[in-house]
């Protein structure tokens, strides 16, 4: 049976290596746990011999086939209470995250099914990001970060990178949320803060706002 710590190391690897694409070092994954090195190591040792993860000394660890699995479907239960909580309970989508961070854990597949079901199978949580189907499988969303939208171009907002409540409540006080048509009017050079038109009004945001806020041409 794995346990709720692994199954958190397992979700940490997995977004720590680009979806399960590359290998990654014990001292990133230590940072996201805020624990150290040492007790890292002795955890992957733990998930290579459930054959969830493959380790190597000073090369870094990866994710193997049922490692991935598990981490696909972790996000999949996270996702969808997350949706859950908004469309259903009337949480507010910078409230959701640390509630599903608990119910991500339960480990009924009916239950999980039939709420993907009930909610008539959502493709994205409320930040934007794509849910995974059973078998582990995402939808892929053409988008691109703010920072690197054209002058003079018009994108809709699908997503973001931070999912922190000040950030979400950040965006919620400039009125910005998924959906949200937004006209780049002006790149500056200095700071490289971006002039942004909305439907009625005009605001200015910092380059870690634009490093965070993914759109798409329209």
């Amino acid at each position: 049976m794995i346990t709720l710590t692994e199954e958190n190391y397992i979700k940490a690897i997995y977004h720590l290596s680009n979806n399960g694409e590359k290998t990654v070092n014990t001292n990133a994954i230590a940072e996201v746990m805020q624990t150290k090195a040492s007790s890292v190591t002795d955890m992957i040792k733990k998930l290579s011999e459930k054959n969830y993860a493959d380790y190597k000394k000073y090369q870094g660890v990866s994710l193997t086939e049922n490692g991935r699995r598990v981490a696909t479907n972790i996000i999949r239960k996270h996702r969808l209470w997350e949706v859950f909580l908004v469309e259903k309970l009337n949480f507010s989508w910078d409230e959701v995250h640390e509630v599903a961070e608990h119910l991500e854990h339960i480990k009924s597949d009916k239950l999980v099914n039939e709420l993907d079901a009930f909610l008539e199978f959502p493709t994205h949580d409320p930040h934007g990001d794509p849910i995974p189907d059973k078998e582990g499988n995402f939808k892929h969303v053409e988008k691109i970060v703010l920072a690197k939208a054209e002058v003079d171009a018009t994108y809709k907002c699908v997503g973001v990178d931070d999912t922190s409540s000040k950030f979400l409540k950040y965006l919620d006080s400039n009125k910005i949320g998924l959906g949200t048509i937004m006209t780049v009017k002006h790149k500056e050079p200095f700071d490289n803060s971006i002039k942004l038109a909305l439907a009625d009004s005009e605001i200015v945001v910092s380059q870690s706002v634009a490093k965070n806020l993914y759109l798409k041409k329209v």
